[in-house]
Parts: structure tokens; sequence; C-alpha cells
């Protein structure tokens, strides 16, 4: 199909791609300017479009059920650091809520380059389909797609087709997903790009990937038999290229944030450097014990040292060429380096690994007792290369390797494989099985964590009298709503629980309130500064995510000027949050504060809480928790592990000097702990809800939807569910 193609206006295409694989059709349509007003783009835009699509009976692996591609309006401008976002969003396969994964690479831009704001794909193909959204031709096809199992193979035959028809690396990007997709329900969606300053092999140029790796969007992808995302466009050309109302604004806002992060970024965290792996030394400190250790049991480890940022920047990473995934950004985070693979079909081959970052360490590393850089590189690969995500992999395997140190599983139960803390060999074994579906317990794994909880159960009572472990396997399966924890030990955070909990709709991920890091410092003191944390830093952190922008330029770049800006939250960093506002100011026409802007971000947050309604019910409130391991210690062991810190809370809490805790037991200390631990978390949700306007079940009142504005915006059946409820 031919379309017509317009210049972008405040960072706009205007135009929607819809895709409709039953029947063939494409269809261009212009984006409503209300709509956009309203829900200005990225997650925001891709939700209401997802909640337009559905209905409460709506099923992931229904043809109904839309995978949505939504970058934002300052996404792909290289005048600003950090440009590179794109979301992507369907019902999620392993939670049955909305999922939502934001993702680097070039895909985001390059689509809006073409002509588009959004691409919705809907129905099933009956054969594996490749679909190119070409720019220069101004052209949309759908077409067959080679059925190549596995990611990075497939990677080279889309590459070489599109250079041998005449396109340049450069202008080529695309999506894909693998076998363990199509094999799992946490699939995960590749994006491809090529980086032509890296030197490989005497030459230069690298195909480079990022991932949508949370909620099993790949799943969905490849139920619906995509095998690729393919666009070919190029950078818009001319003066004010991105049609910005202020140019010079824009320009000047890009150039304030570069200066902060190459001044700041050597002399702190080193990210050009370390990547985000270099967070493993600040979650290990003694003092914070944040670092996931054996699933999440303790918090860190002196032999971290071995897969820490600074063993990567020093051993692994190749640092020659640019780091950046998206030009333009003088963070440069996206490391990576090259390994011998151990396994798998393509073992004793050496490959690029572009990562791992802070969550796939942390996950292949510390929290299944691992302390090899280049295991945890491999893994990384496989996981990549068969299109799965990297933390629920790792998290999963960390829940089998406590259930065998605790009894749950024996040999007979894993065909003789041995998931035990530290063995490489056997973990690796059990990536492929996964991917692969190979045995009753990859099934079950590939399943996810609930559907393995209950296979570990039926098989413990098969052994043991048909006794239920569902219970007791639930304290340390780390999940929430279905969705595996990402890689922090949340003990001595109580933000960062309820942000698993509560804050993050999807399902326990960091991407909306990631409060860890503050919250360690002493930025929350009272339970009020805590809500309204979970308030104020999703606004922002799901405001990038709406725009189309990278958070690590603000999160891990500490502007110093923050500091003296009075009145406010310095752990914010208000300074560099100013300089986003100038941009978007820039390039938007507006005048508007940066808490202004991203007060905005209150739309989508009640609106995903909506569709969560419309699955969940008058049980919403009842999925706002996390597992006992999340909490506090489970067991007297891990009690007395961190006995001294332990005990100073329970004194604390009876009003008793340590001294005075001699004559009582680690059990019944343990007991008060946790019961004061979960009265002090199920407080702060309230607490939270409260100051979002939602009930005490957690469910947003018609009148906060009025207030915000959504109202309006909801279908009949999401207004009549939200009445009845509230």
């Amino acid at each position: 199909m031919k379309f017509t193609k317009s210049k972008l206006i405040h960072g706009y295409a205007n135009r929607t791609l819809s895709v409709d694989l039953g029947s063939g059709t494409v269809t261009v349509s212009n984006l409503d300017s209300e709509v956009r007003d309203y829900f200005i783009g990225g997650r925001s835009l891709g939700l209401y479009l997802l909640h337009r699509r559905i209905t409460s009976q709506t099923a992931p692996f229904d043809p109904e059920n839309p995978l949505i591609f939504s970058p934002g309006p300052l996404g792909g401008i290289p005048q600003f650091p950090g440009t590179s976002k794109c979301m992507a969003l369907a019902l999620s396969p392993l939670t049955g809520i909305p999922g939502v994964s934001n993702f680097g690479g070039h895909f985001g831009a390059y689509l809006k380059y073409a002509g588009f704001d959004v691409l919705e794909i809907t129905g099933k193909s009956k054969k594996d389909v490749m679909i190119v959204i070409n720019g220069f031709r101004d052209e949309i096809t759908i077409t067959d797609a080679p059925s190549i199992g596995q990611v990075f193979d497939l990677e080279k035959e889309i590459a070489d087709r599109f250079v041998q028809a005449g396109y340049d690396k450069k202008d080529i990007v695309f999506l894909t997903t693998g076998i363990g997709a199509a094999n799992t329900l946490f699939g995960c969606i590749n994006s491809h790009y090529f980086e032509p300053t890296k030197p490989v092999d005497g030459a230069r140029g690298i195909w480079r990937v990022k991932q949508a790796g949370r909620t099993g969007l790949g799943t969905v992808m490849m139920d619906k038999k995509i095998r690729a995302v393919v666009v070919l466009a190029e950078y818009p050309k001319g003066t004010n290229p991105y049609g910005a109302a202020d140019w010079e604004k824009v320009k000047k806002a890009g150039s304030k944030l570069n200066s902060v992060v190459r001044e700041v970024d050597p002399v702190s965290l080193k990210m050009h450097r370390k990547g985000s792996a270099g967070l493993i030394a600040f979650m290990n400190k003694d003092e914070y014990q944040s670092l996931p250790v054996n699933n999440y049991q303790l918090g860190s480890d002196p032999r971290s040292q071995n897969i820490t940022g600074k063993y990567y920047a020093e051993h692994l990473f190749e640092h020659r060429g640019m780091d950046g995934c998206f030009p333009g950004c003088t963070l440069r985070c996206t490391k990576g380096g090259r390994v011998t693979l151990k396994s798998g079909e393509k073992k004793g081959r050496k490959v690029w690994v572009d990562g791992p970052e802070y969550e796939t360490a942390a996950g292949f590393g510390s929290n299944m007792g691992m302390w090899n850089a280049e295991f945890i590189m491999e893994a990384n690969w496989h996981c990549d290369d068969y299109g799965i995500d990297t933390i629920t992999v790792s998290v999963i395997i960390a829940f089998i390797m406590e259930c065998f140190q605790r009894g749950y599983l024996v040999r007979e139960d894993t065909d003789g494989l041995e998931l035990t803390w530290g063995n490489e060999e056997a973990s690796l074994r059990f990536i492929h099985q996964i991917a692969r579906q190979e045995t009753g317990l990859a099934k079950a794994a590939g399943r996810g964590m609930l559907a393995l909880i209950e296979w570990v159960s039926e098989q413990y009572g098969r052994r043991n009298g048909h006794v239920n472990a569902r219970e007791d396997l639930l304290k340390f399966a780390m999940q929430a709503k279905g969705l595996p924890f990402s890689l922090y030990r949340t003990h001595r955070s109580l933000s960062m629980q309820a942000s698993y909990a509560v804050a993050s709709d999807i399902g326990a991920h960091h991407a909306a309130a990631w409060l860890i890091k503050a919250d360690l410092l002493g930025a929350f003191p009272t339970l009020q500064d805590k809500a309204r944390a979970l308030i104020t830093y999703p606004r922002v952190r799901l405001g990038n995510d709406n725009l189309g922008l990278c958070k690590l330029p603000w999160v891990d770049v500490f502007n110093p000027e923050s500091e003296k800006v009075a009145n406010t939250d310095k752990y914010i960093n208000p300074a560099s949050q100013q300089i986003y506002a100038d941009f978007y100011n820039g390039m938007l026409g507006t005048d508007m504060t940066w808490e202004k802007i991203y007060e905005q971000t209150d739309r989508d947050i009640n609106l995903q809480r909506v569709m969560n309604i419309m699955v969940f019910g008058r049980d919403t409130g009842s999925h706002d928790w996390t597992p006992d391991r999340a909490i506090g210690p489970i067991d007297d062991q891990l009690y007395d592990a961190e006995k001294e810190y332990h005990d100073r809370e329970v004194s604390r809490y009876l009003g008793k000097s340590p001294a005075d805790m001699n004559g009582i037991s680690s059990a019944e200390k343990r007991e008060i702990l946790m019961k004061h631990r979960k009265e002090q978390l199920n407080n702060l949700i309230q607490t939270y809800y409260r100051e979002r306007g939602w009930n005490a079940s957690g469910i947003p009142t018609p009148d906060t939807l009025r207030r915000v504005g959504l109202w309006n915006f909801l279908n009949k059946e999401a207004r009549a569910r939200i009445a009845e409820l509230a």
C-alpha cells in the first residue's frame, strides 16, 4: 500500500498505521488531535489505543489483542541526549493485564521518520510474515518471512536481504523475536540497528540489539506469526527538521544536558565505562543489603567484585566506537563485548553480546549464586537469540534453585538436571530446555512463575502424601501480578516494596517507581514522604515513556545545580528536570513547569489502573502485594544472617534496648519483625490509594477520573464497571 508522508510538526507525524493480519488490510489514519494532546504519545497513547481495541472478554491470544508500538513526540531528536525510546504494548500472555515494555535502539525514531506516530497490529497471519514500512518509497507491504528460529540468524537474513536491495545499513531498523517466544509466555522483542563505528574483525560496524523484554510481548508477536517488522527511513533534513515550535530552545536544552552528562558521569557512576552494571557495587554495600543473592535471600556477597561494572569495564567491554543507543547521547552506556559460547548449537563460536544491563547481570549473577561475568554474558546472549526475557528467565531459575535447596524439588523432577546455586552448566542447559520446551519442568517454567508454583507443588505433593506446598512456595516465588521481580532486594526499602506491589501496575518491575536508591539514601523519611514519592517519581519516569525519552541521563546523572534548588526533593534532580521542560516546551510550543508537564502522566496511570480493574474486578486491591521474601526474612536462619540489623529494628518496635533482646528467640523476633513490616506496607499502600484518589480497594473513583479528564475517554463498559465498584 502506498501512503502520503507529511512533515513532522512539534515532533509528531500526526498519522497512525494499522495492520490487520487476518484480512491483510493496511490503514493509514490521521491522529486525532484531541487524543494526541491528551495522551501525548508513547505509553500513554498506546494504552488508550489498547483500551479502545479490547473489552473485558479479550484474551491475550485473541486476534483482537493488538500489538502496539508507540514512540513519543520527543523521541528521535539527536540534538537532545537519550531520545531513543519506544513503547511496546499488548495484553500480556504472562499476566493477563496490559503489558508494557520500553525499548531503545532506533525503531521508534525511524517509525516516526517514515511517517507514523503509532503502529497497531491486529489479527493473526496464517503464515510467517514480515511487515515492511518503507519511508523511501512511501509504501507498506506484508511479505513472507523466513521461518528462522534463532534471532541472530534471522538478523543476518533480514540485513542481507535489504542491503542487497540497495539500502544502506544505517537506514535499516527492525524488530524480531525467536523460537523461545513461541514456546514461553515471556517472549521478548529484539530491536536491531546498525552501529557503524564499532571495530569488528578488522572492519567497522556491527548490528546491535535492545530489548522490549518484559510482560511477554514477543510471545504476542510470535503468536501473530510476525517474524519481523522492518522500517526503512533516514533522518529528516533541513532547518528545524522535527518541526519544533522553538528549535533554538530545543538545541540549547540538549547542549545543556549533554554538558551535565559529560562533566558528571566521569566522576560519578562512570556509565560510559560500566553501563548500568555499575549499580551492582552500590546495591551490594553492607549498609544497604539490596543486591539479590540466591533468590533474594541475602543482600550482599564479597564475590560480587567479579561481576561489577568495574570488572566488565576492565575485562570484557569493548570501549572503542560509539556506545550510545541513539546518536547525540553523551552518556554512551550501551556497553557490550565478546565471549566464546560454552553451550548450545553454536558452542565454540565467539559472539558479540549487547550487555549485560544491571538487571541481567544481577539476575544471572548474584541471584543465581553465579560469580562469573562470562557466564552471565553467555546467558544474556542465548536469551536474546531465543527471544526470551532475561529478567524472567533468571528469576525463575533462582526460584527453582531455592526449591532444590529447600527440598521441594529433587533430581527425578528435573530429568536429572541439578539446578543448584552456582551450577553454570546446568543453568545454561536449562535455558535451552525452556526455549525448546524439552522437559516437564521447562514447560512449566515457560508458562511463568504462577504456573511453575503449581507444578512444583504438585510434584512435591506426589512424593509427600499430597501435601499442598503452594502457600510456602508463594513466600519466595518472587513475582507480583504474575510478573517476576526485577533485581532489587527490597528488605531495607519500604518504598520499593510498595513500588513492586502497587505503583507498577504491570507487575513487579522498576520502570514506574525506581525508588530504592533514593530511599536507601534517606530521601523519604516518613510514610507520607514515601507515598508522595510513589506519586511524583512515576509521573516523571512514566512521563518519559510517554515522550520517547530515556530515563538514565536524568536519574543516573545528578545535576550539581539540584543541590541549590530550594523547597523541593533534590533526589528528583530538579535542575535537570528544568532542562527537560525546556526541551518539551521548545518542541511543543507550550510554557509549562516540569511539575505540570509530568502531572499529565496521572492520566495514563489511572487508565492502566482502569484496565487492570477490567481484568481483576473487585479483587484488584488484593493483587497489590508482594511475597514475604520481599518484605523480610521468611525463616530464622535468614533472620540470623542479618541479626544485628534485625534486632535493632525489633528493639525499636518493642521499645527495648538491644541488650534486652537476648531472652527472645529468633523465631519470636522474626514474627514481630514481619508483622510490623507488613503493617507498614499495608499502611503505605492505603496512603498511596488516598493520594491517588482511589478507594480503599484501589479503585479510582469517577470523580478522580473526571478530575484528570479521563472519564470521557473511557469506553462504556469501563465507565459502568468503575461506577459499580467505586
